[in-house]
This record gives structure tokens, C-alpha cells and sequence, in this order.
């Protein structure tokens, strides 16, 4: 991804993780998922008071992306305080798609802050499903 696409993805990120439903964590998230198309998709985290129905900004967006019928993921920005990599299930769901996925984790307090890594790095011996 070049970096006028990163920048674009950050701010995307950030504008999404400000709209986050997070009254019991305090902990809002913001991804920006972009396919292969050139399509951006957003999402944020939205928690709920039975927190198995919580669900991850990572996945809003990814959900939001295939219900668009665009399911060929090139990019990921998820932006956090801290800049924290995305949850066991959200790579594992996002692997499905893309399993060598680029992401770049940006720290919202300190947006100079940012890893970068791939889904297979993150998420390595994924589960494949039946053969």
C-alpha cells in the first residue's frame, strides 16, 4: 500500500473509530478496510450490555464489505488507543478472505505510532475448515 492509500485508510480509520458504541469498555475502535475494487468500508465497535453480542470494528467493516458483494480484501487500518492488533476472532474471520491480509494498527493518541504486520503473521496455522 502506497502512502497516500495509508493516509487515506488512517483517517478513515479514525473518523470511523469516533463513531464507536463502547459504554462498558471505554475502548473505542475505528477500521477502514479497503478492497480490491478501491472501495473503502468502515466500522466500529459496537458493545452491548450481553457482551457476546459485542462486535469488533474489524469485522463491522469486513461484514459491511461482503454485504456489498466486494469480498477481495487488499488493506486494513484499525485504529485504538494503543494501536492494539485485531482480536483472535476477527483474524480468524478476516482470514477467510484474505489470509495474508496487510494491516497497519495505528494508535489514535498518538497517530505517528503504527505497526504494520499481515494477517498471516498475526494469525499463523489458521483454521481452514473442512477439505
Amino acid at each position: 500500500m502506497n502512502s497516500s492509500d495509508r493516509d487515506e485508510l488512517v483517517r478513515a480509520a479514525f473518523d470511523a473509530q469516533q463513531r464507536a458504541y463502547c459504554p462498558y469498555s471505554d475502548f473505542p475502535v475505528g477500521a477502514a478496510l479497503r478492497t480490491a475494487s478501491g472501495k473503502t468500508y468502515l466500522g466500529c465497535n459496537v458493545e452491548n450490555g450481553s457482551f457476546g453480542l459485542t462486535i469488533c470494528a474489524e469485522r463491522v467493516a469486513a461484514a459491511a464489505s461482503i454485504a456489498a458483494g466486494d469480498r477481495e480484501f487488499v488493506a486494513l487500518v484499525v485504529a485504538s488507543r494503543g494501536g492494539v492488533t485485531p482480536c483472535g476472532a476477527c483474524r480468524q474471520f478476516l482470514a477467510e478472505f484474505n489470509p495474508k491480509l496487510p494491516i497497519v494498527m495505528v494508535d489514535s493518541l498518538a497517530p505517528d505510532k503504527a505497526s504494520e504486520s499481515t494477517l498471516s503473521e498475526l494469525l499463523p496455522g489458521r483454521f481452514e475448515g473442512p477439505q
